[in-house]
């Protein structure tokens, strides 16, 4: 179990959250020019890489506010959060 830093609630238990899966993905548009191919592949694939990962979490057992999650896949080391709708801190590195 690790901590995981809640930016409305602060430091609690992994337990408390739920993650969303992958952050930052862009809808295909305009919507009358997208593809078959385009649609399904915004809906159903996304990147599993075995390393720095950006990710949708929620304290489901807390706050219930979404927030981000920048974390390293192999070790579950968390490198920043940040609120949704900012862009992953410059100290952390650049969004992919």
């Amino acid at each position: 179990m690790f901590l995981i830093d809640c930016p409305y609630c602060g430091p609690r238990a992994e337990s408390e959250f739920r993650c969303g899966g992958e952050t930052h993905i862009e809808r295909p548009g305009p919507y009358d020019e997208v593809t078959d191919e385009a649609w399904s592949d915004y809906l159903f694939y996304r990147q599993n890489p075995k390393a720095e990962h950006r990710e949708r979490w929620v304290h489901a057992a807390g706050c219930r506010r979404w927030f981000n999650v920048a974390r390293d896949t192999v070790t579950h080391r968390i490198i920043a959060v940040y609120a949704i709708g900012e862009t992953l801190p410059a100290a952390a590195g650049e969004p992919r």
